[in-house]
């Protein structure tokens, strides 16, 4: 009966731990109580606990520390440099809940940083959205937009409440051309709150203009805790002809 009941215990210990990771219960840092205290609350040996923390390890849930224990693991993403990926896509991949917030919205004539940025004439009319991405239970990414009405006139009206600007315009709006511009920035006000982040913590930003036929769609800024993201680009050599 033993050896038929151990992977049983095994398996609803491995579950019951992912349930508290993956539903952001217990969020990145989080230490896992300790291996005796684990065993006492299931009524099994040391070994089988074990088996489970090393198992859940290998899967990137939690790092174990020699003489302090085991954590839940920082989220790590990956965003593909040449393409355009929605960001609920990126978080999904890291097997963790996504979550997105509206932040703010408004309309109104175009600035002059907003034309450098979009290239649209000084009358145009401007869509300025701030929302935030999650991770389980931390924030991901902070997203400041700009959407050009003359040439994506319906966004207007669109409710952005539930669904993100990106995946919205990806859906709406055929693009034909993009830029990507990537640098790293120091966390300030704004983001540092955005992010939960102290001011002055290392970010990753990518900016990017998109555009169909002759006009600017959008322009968005795209902000990431350093320490938690990673850009990839997958490229062939060029030959000659």
């Amino acid at each position: 009966m033993k050896a038929t009941a151990e992977p049983s215990l095994h398996a609803r210990i491995l579950a019951d731990i992912e349930g508290q990771i993956l539903s952001g219960h217990w969020p990145p840092g989080h230490r896992i109580p300790f291996e005796v205290d684990l065993a006492a609350h299931y009524g099994c040996s040391r070994m089988t606990v074990n088996k489970a923390l090393t198992q859940l390890a290998k899967t990137g849930l939690i790092e174990r520390r020699r003489k302090s224990g085991s954590y839940v693991t920082q989220p790590h993403a990956q965003s593909a440099v040449l393409e355009i990926r929605d960001i609920r896509q990126e978080v999904q991949s890291l097997g963790v809940p996504y979550a997105y917030e509206l932040l703010a919205r408004k309309s109104h004539r175009a600035t002059p940083a907003d034309r450098k940025r979009l290239d649209v004439p000084a009358d145009s009319q401007i869509l300025d959205i701030a929302s935030r991405h999650f991770a389980g239970a931390l924030p991901f990414c902070f997203e400041e937009r700009l959407i050009n009405l003359t040439a994506v006139p319906d966004a207007a009206t669109a409710d952005f409440t539930d669904i993100a600007p990106g995946p919205w315009l990806l859906d709406q709006v055929p693009w034909s051309a993009a830029e990507h511009t990537i640098r790293s920035v120091s966390a300030d006000r704004a983001v540092a709150a955005a992010l939960d982040l102290s001011i002055g913590t290392a970010c990753l930003v990518v900016e990017r203009r998109t555009w169909s036929g002759g006009d600017y769609v959008t322009h968005v800024r795209l902000t990431y805790p350093g320490d938690r993201h990673a850009l990839v680009a997958h490229f062939a050599p060029t030959h000659p002809k």
